[in-house]
C-alpha cells in the first residue's frame, strides 16, 4: 500500500462497475459529474469511477459508496442534446477511496493504490489458468453472449492476471458481481471470485436448457392452451372478474337473441353442437367457426321501415338529381303502392343509358328517399359463378356471395342494392355468373335464393334491386326479360346547365374549399364549357372541367390574392385552354352527294355526314370510313334500291356499268356501324347519281329496304339533339318512330320540322332540291 493520497476529479456511478482494462461508454447528466469530467480534462485526463451501493440515491457521498473503485483515463467526449455527455473511458487501476470531498463544483476523491505481488508458483498460477480455461470453455458453449472469435482470443491467453481480467469484462454480470470482482485484495482471490461465478453462471445455464427441453417434451399445443387458460382462470378469480364463456357457449348465447326462422335456428344449433365436439385448434374447427360466425352475423328478420311520405321522398329526388323523370315517377308508384297494401313487391329496375348519366348516383338518393341502407356491388369484369353463389364449404377459403355479403355489411334483410354495369358480366370455364343472376332477379324465386355457402334459404324478396347497364344489348335475354328497364337517355344542353349550376358547381366549389361568392361562372361561359370542351351524354366530364377551373381559383385566390374570381365567356380559355370540340353546324349550301345523317354513340347522338362520288370506271363500289358490316350491308341494299328508280330520276341504265361509286363517311379512324344510315345513303347515292343537289338543312335516320320501305331506328332523342345543335331545319324519321318522338319534350322538338315517312319516295321529295322526275320518256 503507498501511504501517498492522491486527489482525482471522481464520478459516482450508479448501476455501473467500471474494472480495470474495461472500456465502457457512460451516459453522464448530474452536474457534479459533469463537472468532474471537464476538470479532468483540464488535467491529466484521469478520473476517479466509484459505484454507488444504491442507484436511486441523488446524493453521493463516502457513506454509499463502494470503498473500491477505478482509475480510468478519458478517451472520448461526446456532447448530447438536454445537457446529456456521453465519454468513453479506460480503466486503468484500482484504487481504494479514502475520502470523498466536494471541491467547487465537482467531488474529488481521495484514493490509494498499490503495487500487488502474486503470493503464487509458477506451477500453481499454470494449474489455475488451466482451470479457469475449463471453467470459461464450458460456459462459453451455452452462452450466446460470448462470440466464437472473443473465445478463441481469451482462451489463447496464458497470463493469469490478463485472463482474468479478460474473462471478467466480457462476462455479461450484474453491477454488484463486478463489485465483488473488484472487491478482492489480490489476484488469488478474485480467481476465487470469477470461478465461482463461471460456475454458477453455467449451472444456471445447463438447468434452464434442461427445464425448456422437458417442456418442449411434455407439453404439445393444446395442452400449453389449455394450461394457460386455467392460469388466466385462476387468476381472474383471485381478481374478482367474471371468467368467460368458452367459444361454443358464448355462440350459444347469440343465437338466443337472434331473430331468424326456426329452420336456421336448428342449423345453426347444430353447427355449434358439432363444433363443441372438435379440437378448438383442428382445421375442420377453423372452418366450422367462420360458418357459424357467417350465420350468425346474418340479419335474417332485421329490415328498415319504408319512408311513406311521397312529398319528402320526391322533394329528396328533385334536389338530388335533375331530370330523370321516369325513375323518380317508378319509384313514387312504388311508394304509393307500398303504401296503400303495406307490403307490394319490390321491383327490379334496370336503368340503362350512355355513363355519366347519373344512373349509379341516382340509386344513392334512392335510398335515402326510401330510407333504406344502400349496398353496390360492382358487375364488371365479374366472371365467377362463386361470385354471386358463394363458394361450397368443401373448398379452403370459402365465403359467401357478394349478395349474401351485401346483406350482412348492411345488417338488414331489405337494404337497396345497385347491382352496378350488369352489362360487363363476363363467362369462363367457373361459370356463368349471369345465369346465376337469374335466381337473384326473379321475383317468383329469390324469396328462397341458395347461397352455396349458407347452405340455407335467403330471402330476397323484400330486397329493392336497382340494375345498371350502358348497352341493352350486352346483357344475355333471360336476364333482361327479369328486369324493368328505364331508359335514362342524354342530357339536352339546357339540362346539363342546370345541373351545372344548381349540383356539379356548389359540389366542386365545396371540394376545393371555395365559398360561393369567391368563384361565379357566368351563363354564358357556363354554355361554352358544355358545347366547346365536353362531348357527352352524361355530365362527368363537364364535372371535371369545372373541377379543373376550381383549382385554378383556388391558386389565382393564394398566389394574386383575389377575392373574386368571374369566369365570363371571354375569359374560358384561360382556365381550359383552347376549345375541344367545335359544333356541328349545318353546311352553308346545298350540294350534291353530301347528306347529314344522324347516329347514336355512347357519348350522345352525333351527325354523320355522308359524301358519296362517282367516277368513270367498271361499276366498283368502294366503302371507306371504318364501317361496320351492319352499315355495309345498309349500303348495298341502298344502292340496289337507287339502281332500281335509276329511271325515274333520268339516270342512264348503263351509268352503274360504267361508273365507280365511292361512299365515305368522314372521321375514318372512328369504327362506325348501326342499321340507321341506310336512308342517308340512298339518298347521297341517288344525289351524286342524278345530280341533283340535297338541302343543306335537312337531317334524316333511318333504315332502307331493297323495296324502298322505311323501318325503324333507336336512339332518336339522342339524335334529335345532334340535329337541333347542328340548326337542322328538318328532320326525317321513320313513321314508326312517330310515339318515340311524341314523348319528347318541346325542349327538344322545339324549332325542328319532323317528317315522317314510310317509304323513300318522301324521302327523296323532302331532301332533294329538284323533286322526283316522275315520267322521264316525256322530257
Amino acid at each position: 500500500m503507498s501511504d501517498e493520497i492522491l486527489y482525482y476529479p471522481t464520478i459516482t456511478l450508479r448501476g455501473v462497475t467500471v474494472l480495470p482494462s474495461m472500456i465502457v461508454h457512460l451516459d453522464i447528466s448530474r452536474d457534479k459529474s459533469v463537472a468532474a469530467v471537464e476538470r479532468a480534462m483540464e488535467g491529466d485526463d484521469r478520473v476517479y469511477l466509484v459505484t454507488q451501493k444504491d442507484p436511486n440515491d441523488e446524493i453521493a457521498d463516502i457513506s454509499n459508496v463502494y470503498e473500491n473503485g477505478t482509475i480510468a483515463r478519458i478517451k472520448n467526449i461526446a456532447r448530447l442534446p438536454h445537457s446529456l455527455m456521453r465519454v468513453m473511458v479506460e480503466g486503468l487501476e484500482k484504487a481504494r477511496l479514502v475520502c470523498l470531498e466536494t471541491d467547487g463544483d465537482c467531488l474529488v476523491a481521495g484514493v490509494e493504490t498499490r503495487e500487488e505481488d502474486i503470493p503464487l508458483t509458477a506451477i500453481e498460477q499454470t494449474a489455475m489458468v488451466r482451470a479457469l480455461k475449463d471453467l470459461f470453455s464450458v460456459y462459453a458453449q451455452g452462452n450466446n453472449r460470448i462470440s466464437k472469435e472473443l473465445a478463441k482470443q481469451i482462451m489463447d491467453l496464458n497470463d493469469l492476471r490478463r485472463l482474468a481480467e479478460q474473462i471478467a469484462i466480457n462476462m455479461p454480470l450484474a453491477y454488484t458481481q463486478r463489485q465483488m470482482i473488484l472487491n478482492g485484495e489480490n489476484l488469488p482471490e478474485r480467481y476465487n471470485v470469477i470461478c465461482t461465478l463461471l460456475a454458477n453462471e453455467t449451472e444456471v445455464a445447463r438447468i434452464r436448457a434442461q427445464i425448456q427441453q422437458e417442456v418442449k417434451q411434455r407439453i404439445d399445443k393444446s395442452q400449453k392452451e389449455f394450461f394457460l387458460r386455467e392460469q388466466l382462470k385462476v387468476i381472474q378469480k383471485e381478481l374478482g372478474e367474471d371468467i368467460p364463456l368458452n367459444e361454443a357457449d358464448l355462440y350459444r348465447q347469440k343465437l338466443d337473441q337472434l331473430q331468424c326462422p326456426d329452420m336456421i335456428r336448428e342449423k345453426i344449433r347444430k353447427e355449434i353442437s358439432r363444433f363443441k365436439s372438435l379440437g378448438s385448434n383442428s382445421a375442420e374447427a377453423s372452418v366450422a367457426r367462420t360458418y357459424i360466425e357467417t350465420l350468425l352475423d346474418m340479419p335474417w328478420e332485421i329490415e328498415t321501415r319504408d319512408s311513406t311520405d311521397l312529398k319528402e321522398a320526391a322533394r329528396i329526388l328533385d334536389q338530388d338529381h335533375y331530370g330523370l323523370e321516369k325513375v323518380k315517377e317508378r319509384i313514387l308508384e312504388f311508394l304509393a303502392v307500398r303504401q296503400l297494401t303495406q307490403k307490394g313487391e319490390s321491383p327490379i329496375l334496370c336503368l340503362a343509358g350512355p355513363p355519366g348519366t347519373g344512373k349509379t348516383s341516382i340509386a344513392r338518393s334512392l335510398a335515402r328517399a326510401l330510407g333504406r341502407k344502400y349496398v353496390r356491388i360492382s358487375l364488371g369484369g365479374v366472371r365467377d359463378e362463386a361470385e354471386i353463389r358463394g363458394h361450397r364449404r368443401t373448398y379452403i377459403g370459402a365465403m359467401p356471395g357478394r349478395i349474401a355479403n351485401s346483406i350482412r355489411n348492411a345488417g338488414v334483410i331489405n337494404p337497396l342494392m345497385l347491382l352496378d354495369e350488369v352489362d360487363k358480366l363476363s363467362m369462363s370455364y367457373n361459370g356463368d355468373p349471369s345465369s346465376a343472376l337469374l335466381e337473384v332477379l326473379d321475383s317468383e324465386q329469390n324469396s328462397h335464393f341458395s347461397d352455396h355457402y349458407l347452405d340455407v334459404p335467403l330471402d330476397l324478396s323484400r330486397v329493392l334491386f336497382i340494375a345498371t347497364a350502358n348497352d341493352l344489348h350486352m346483357v344475355p335475354r333471360p336476364l333482361l326479360d327479369r328486369m324493368e328497364v328505364i331508359e335514362v337517355s342524354s342530357y339536352t344542353e339546357n339540362e346539363k346547365l342546370r345541373i351545372a349550376k344548381e349540383h356539379l358547381l356548389p359540389k366542386q366549389r365545396e371540394r376545393h374549399g371555395l365559398k360561393s361568392g369567391q368563384l361565379t361562372i357566368t351563363g354564358r361561359a357556363m354554355q361554352d364549357i358544355i358545347t366547346a370542351y365536353t362531348r357527352e351524354a352524361g355530365v362527368r366530364q363537364l364535372e371535371r372541367k369545372l373541377g379543373e377551373i376550381c383549382r385554378k381559383a383556388a391558386r389565382q385566390i393564394l398566389e394574386d390574392g383575389k377575392a373574386t374570381i368571374r369566369v365570363k365567356a371571354g375569359n374560358v380559355e384561360e382556365y381550359l385552354g383552347k376549345k375541344i370540340y367545335h359544333e356541328q353546324k349545318r353546311n352553308e349550301k346545298d350540294e350534291t352527294g353530301i347528306v347529314r345523317g344522324l347516329a347514336w354513340t355512347s357519348v350522345g347522338g352525333v351527325t354523320l355526314q355522308v359524301e358519296v362520288n362517282t367516277m368513270p370506271g367498271k361499276g366498283d363500289f368502294v366503302l371507306t370510313g371504318q364501317m361496320g358490316d351492319v352499315m355495309k350491308e345498309s349500303a348495298q341494299a341502298a344502292i340496289t334500291y337507287v339502281r332500281s328508280i335509276a329511271d325515274d330520276y333520268g339516270i342512264d341504265r348503263q351509268f352503274f356499268q360504267k361508273h365507280d361509286i365511292h361512299i365515305h363517311i368522314p372521321e375514318g379512324a372512328v369504327p362506325k356501324d348501326g342499321p340507321s344510315a341506310g336512308i342517308t345513303m340512298a339518298t347521297a347515292i341517288l344525289s351524286a347519281a342524278a345530280g341533283i343537289p340535297v338541302r343543306a338543312d335537312v337531317a334524316m335516320t333511318g333504315e332502307v329496304t331493297l323495296r324502298g320501305r322505311v323501318l325503324p331506328i333507336g336512339g332518336l332523342k339522342e339524335k334529335l339533339l345532334a340535329a337541333k345543335n347542328a340548326r337542322m331545319h328538318t328532320v326525317i324519321v321513320p313513321e314508326q318512330n312517330r310515339p318515340d318522338v311524341e314523348e319528347l319534350s318541346e325542349e327538344i322538338t322545339g324549332g325542328l320540322e319532323i317528317v315522317y315517312t314510310n317509304s323513300m319516295d318522301t324521302v327523296l321529295t323532302q331532301a332533294l332540291t329538284g323533286g322526283k322526275r316522275r315520267d322521264t320518256k316525256s322530257e
